[in-house]
């Protein structure tokens, strides 16, 4: 009896690759063939062709629309088409690949088409790519991990650097740069792209890097163009990286993120000696107040409208943005008029940069006099003569409204706040109640920022409860990823639930939003507040970072049953979808 080997994938991982596996196992034996089937799926265990399967084998057959591994078929008769023809007709599908097969020579890695193709020149390619995320906790190191993973997927040599809350780690040497073929950027702030002027580059987002892995890297070979640095000013190519208020925001927020962190936990640690401990001078509780509420709450605005203007303008407008920060603070304009001198200050040096011209020997001047001089008096006169008081007036009564609302309305803020952090799980919508938390915590507001990290736990907390309440349900991959989960949703990253939403987002995103709502309002409803904006439940570890503990804690532990049970009931086992999938 005739011996195959077949490898069926799609870019999903799911139904297609699925269906067509089953489908060629069926037509194999119709045509009394021994077939051994590589199924490349995300939701299945992956059973990947033997060296004995592959050398016995007198043909491989490939249906696939993604990327496939054929360094290991060298010298072997190879067959590759596109998963619809395998799916239209399976058994003349196999008798067509049994005659058309050919030696395959000097191959890496293909991505089929509807064509067959039966030979492909060598595609190993050398990659540096850079990861970063606002908080530069979970999307940055997924990221990399998959994109590390789908590079060597693919056959190519690949180097990623992670720009993450601890620094740059992994980083790129200048040999690296210089003998990469392409330079893969998945970025959420804005990253300094000086070192790989001459390049050819591609920008992407952290979380397509992290659930499109593969259409990514493809995107980025076929329209990856030729970075020019030009400092400030961005060539014609690449305008689109100085243009994104959302990136130029998080930039902000990134950079003012662990003044936020260390400043609420010393502030904390200041009420450990008593709420009122701290206004008697001299004392430690005097001199953890001064740390905390004296110093980096006070700088919290200032770098968060550098760092916007500095993602806008470079460092022509770091400048000018700290100093427009520092009167949003002084004219009690908060956080809100630190987002708006961030981005006047951006968009005056930027405009000054591009529009200001000066003979060559006055050149250097500009980013290091004329720009810093001229976008701080723009800046400053409007924050002062226009923005400060009208944003000042909006944020005491934003103030006011919250730490005076009726229980109805702290409820209904906390079903708000919880669903939008688990709406797209460290996305945008996410991002956006999170800076809204974050930036309270300046003016002494610390329940909305309680809700919303109570809230962000939930879907990764849930997941992993959902794989343990409905066991069989879960294959043993997910079963593993489930128990990853739970230990990041106790560190507050709700990112640890993407692998399921990724894979199931119709159930999975509805009972994440559920859940977080019901923690949401609940955190809102018992009143707790929290001093820091990160570190899940690990911030129990410091007295009084967290109150009230006993509450807080069970309107977590209620928005994460009410995930965990509802994903359970809805969740279907890979044989049910497998049914569902043919059906159609």
């Amino acid at each position: 009896m005739m011996k195959i080997a077949v490898v069926t994938a799609c870019p999903s991982g799911i139904a297609n690759s699925v269906i067509a596996a089953g489908l060629m196992e069926k037509a194999a034996a119709e045509l009394k063939l021994t077939a051994n089937i590589e199924c490349q799926s995300t939701v299945m265990p992956v059973k990947a062709l033997t060296a004995v399967q592959i050398k016995e084998a007198e043909c491989i057959v490939i249906a696939a629309n993604t990327a496939v591994d054929t360094t290991r078929f060298k010298g072997k008769k190879v067959y590759q088409s596109g998963i619809d023809a395998c799916l239209a007709d399976p058994k003349a599908f196999l008798e067509q690949a049994l005659a058309k097969a050919s030696e395959l020579k000097n191959v890496q890695t293909v991505v089929a088409s509807s064509e067959p193709v039966a030979e492909v020149a060598s595609g190993a390619k050398k990659i540096v790519a850079i990861t970063a995320c606002p908080t530069g906790v979970a999307h940055t190191f997924m990221a990399a991990e998959a994109l590390d993973e789908e590079g060597k997927r693919q056959g190519h040599s690949i180097k990623v650097e992670t720009r993450g809350s601890v620094g740059a780690k992994n980083q790129l040497t200048a040999e690296e740069i210089a003998a990469a073929d392409l330079v893969v950027i998945a970025a959420d702030i804005e990253v300094d792209l000086s070192r790989f002027d001459g390049k050819k580059l591609y920008k992407t987002s952290t979380g397509l890097a992290l659930k499109k892995t593969s259409q990514e890297l493809e995107k980025a070979f076929s329209t990856a163009t030729v970075y020019k640095h030009e400092g400030s000013s961005a060539s014609e190519g690449q305008k689109q990286e100085k243009t994104g208020a959302y990136k130029h925001l998080m930039t902000g927020v990134s950079h003012m993120l662990p003044l936020v962190v260390a400043g609420g936990l010393a502030i904390a640690l200041s009420f450990v000696f008593g709420i009122e401990a701290f206004k008697e001078e001299g004392t430690l509780a005097a001199a953890l107040m001064t740390i905390g509420g004296g110093s980096a709450f006070a700088l919290m605005v200032p770098v968060l409208a550098g760092f916007i203007a500095f993602s806008i303008a470079d460092r022509p407008g770091l400048a000018p943005g700290l100093i427009g920060g520092m009167l949003a603070s002084s004219t009690g304009a908060g956080f809100l008029g630190g987002i708006v001198a961030g981005f006047l200050a951006g968009y005056s040096a930027k405009f000054i940069a591009d529009n200001l011209k000066l003979p060559q020997s006055m050149e250097a001047l500009k980013p290091i006099l004329i720009i810093p001089l001229l976008s701080s008096l723009v800046t400053g006169l409007i924050m002062i003569y226009i923005v400060g008081g009208p944003v000042s007036a909006a944020m005491n009564g934003l103030t006011d409204f919250l730490n005076n609302m009726g229980s109805a309305n702290a409820v209904l803020l906390g079903i708000i706040l919880g669903s939008m952090m688990c709406f797209d799980l460290g996305g945008p919508v996410n991002k956006a109640a999170y800076t809204f938390g974050v930036g309270l915590l300046a003016s002494q507001t610390y329940a909305p920022m309680a809700a919303i990290m109570a809230a962000g736990m939930v879907p990764a907390l849930g997941m992993g409860l959902a794989t343990f309440l409905a066991k069989r349900k879960f294959n043993a991959s997910e079963a593993e990823a489930g128990k990853a989960s739970f230990v990041l949703g106790l560190c507050f990253i709700s990112e640890g639930a993407i692998p399921f939403a990724a894979r199931d987002p119709m159930r999975v995103i509805p009972s994440c939003m559920v859940g977080g709502a019901l923690t949401g309002a609940l955190s809102m409803l018992f009143g707790a507040k929290l001093m820091a904006p990160h570190g899940g439940l690990f911030v129990l570890f410091i007295p009084n970072a967290i109150t009230p503990v006993l509450m807080y804690l069970v309107a977590i532990a209620a928005g994460t049953i009410v995930t965990g049970v509802t994903y359970a009931f809805l969740k279907k086992s890979d044989e049910e979808q497998l049914v569902a999938a043919t059906a159609k």
